[in-house]
């Protein structure tokens, strides 16, 4: 099951995709990592999806990575006593801690953590930014805001609070029962939602630990201050545009867009975009211009992965989607344009022996026109450092840790295999040859280049370079 591009695709299940036909029609559409979003269904839900996920594994031999996504701590006001209000631009609205309906220029907001962190001047952003406020003066259980932008609000609406920074954890006690849950299941991937500080990210590790790798969504204004430190804690990164669009300018989401890509790559960070990329194809069997744009862009930037969302997860036409998404990547891969854009947003990266000899294979495996580069690696990071580079040569990930091969399944340009551990030379050579051959990727009298560590089985030690004819 070699796929013909290099950028992966994440597909969102829902709906209208957990039959576990529809799940194997996905993946033969193309699809790289599904992910479960624990924003929405039951633990039973999610665990047959999972299961039916690991059965294609089985049948097709192919590593498939499954990716949690937390919920995160959402702020909302409370009930209104007709159900909805009508807020006028440049009312005073009074939010207070009473749980009692409110009304007449009062909503109930009971999140004591807002109360304590909010200040004038701060933005008030209800049901997705529609409705505009701008807090005037604090209590300390209640705060005045003037409303800037009007519209109608009603129960439970969601609140996003920009220019606040709100001492509160990323994981909320569902997140918590969630995630145990996940990890028992054996997600690949956990997604930890609204981090706004490093701490958040050291938060969610001291939970994970090892168990699954560690994706931080970058969907708060506070995040951006300080991602460079949150890059380096992370595993993986995704840049949540829907919520990151609501609380900056919506035209700042593409510079930052740049900014994340190109921050994770010189880290060597895998980073999807996400969000709204072929929104309309939710209800139409064909996306617009701009949205086929908008993933051709992310492919240009570098980025190692593109995700649909609701466009798989509940949306009339979640295969056709997919098979759209993947036809854009490849055409936009092949366009004369790509190469010379993607090494114009490279930077360098890291000092170090691990990242030179990456660097030093992939400028080899594109002198001598290899027919693939083969990776050994344990931990990951070894086909990370490579798929860093962004070649024009296919990497094929080679590991004896399933979890390993099933997060390399995110890594941009990596074809990941399981394999047999290997404790010698030839046991390299022989392993390196056969998976060419047998995954499709070089044919007898090509060249590949091999990339280990040693000693074998030592996970951070790559440093050892062959080329191999086969």
């Amino acid at each position: 099951m070699r796929r013909d591009r290099r950028a992966k695709i994440v597909a969102t299940l829902g709906p209208a995709s957990s039959d576990p036909t529809r799940i194997r029609q996905l993946f033969d559409a193309g699809v790289d990592v599904f992910r479960l979003n624990f924003s929405h269904g039951v633990h039973e839900d999610h665990a047959a999806r999972f299961h039916a996920i690991r059965a294609i594994e089985r049948e097709v031999g192919r590593p498939i990575a499954v990716l949690q996504d937390l919920q995160g701590p959402k702020i909302r006001i409370g009930t209104l006593a007709r159900g909805k209000e009508m807020l006028e631009p440049g009312v005073v609205v009074r939010f207070d801690s009473d749980a009692g309906a409110g009304g007449n220029g009062r909503v109930p907001l009971l999140h004591p953590e807002v109360h304590a962190a909010i200040a004038p001047r701060h933005q008030l952003l209800i049901n997705d930014g529609q409705v505009r406020l701008e807090v005037v003066s604090c209590g300390t259980s209640h705060f005045d805001a003037r409303v800037v932008v009007g519209g109608e609000i009603s129960d439970r609406k969601g609140v996003n609070l920009p220019d606040t920074l709100l001492q509160l954890s990323p994981i909320t006690p569902k997140d918590r029962a969630d995630l145990e849950f996940g990890l028992a299941l054996g997600v690949d991937l956990v997604a930890l939602s609204f981090v706004q500080q490093p701490s958040d990210v050291l938060e969610g590790r001291s939970l994970i630990g090892d168990r699954a790798g560690l994706m931080v969504k970058i969907e708060k204004p506070a995040a951006l201050k300080r991602i460079r430190e949150i890059v380096q804690l992370a595993d993986s990164v995704m840049v949540a545009r829907g919520d990151l669009g609501v609380e900056i300018p919506a035209e700042h989401v593409p510079g930052w867009q740049k900014d994340i890509v190109r921050e994770c790559r010189t880290a060597g960070k895998p980073v999807i975009i996400a969000t709204q990329m072929l929104e309309s194809m939710i209800n139409s069997p064909t996306p617009t211009r701009a949205e086929a744009s908008d993933v051709a862009t992310g492919v240009f930037d570098g980025a190692d992965a593109v995700m649909l969302s609701a466009e798989s997860a509940s949306g009339r036409y979640p295969v056709e989607a997919v098979a759209m998404m993947d036809r854009i990547i490849a055409h936009t891969e092949s366009h004369g344009s790509y190469r010379p854009i993607l090494h114009a947003l490279e930077s360098s990266g890291e000092p170090t022996v691990a990242h030179a000899v990456a660097a030093s294979a992939t400028t080899l495996a594109a002198s001598i026109r290899a027919a693939a580069m083969v990776a050994f690696t344990d931990s990951g990071n070894t086909a990370t450092r490579v798929a860093r580079e962004r070649s024009r040569v296919p990497i094929v990930g080679v590991t004896p840790d399933e979890r390993t091969a099933r997060r390399m399944a995110l890594l941009w340009g990596v074809h990941s295999v399981k394999s047999a551990n290997i404790a010698s030379f030839a046991e390299m050579v022989e392993q390196a040859v056969r998976h060419a051959q047998e995954e499709g990727f070089a044919g007898k009298g090509q060249n590949i280049v091999v990339i280990a560590g040693i000693p074998f089985g030592q996970s951070g030690t790559t440093n050892n370079i062959r080329v191999l004819a086969v």
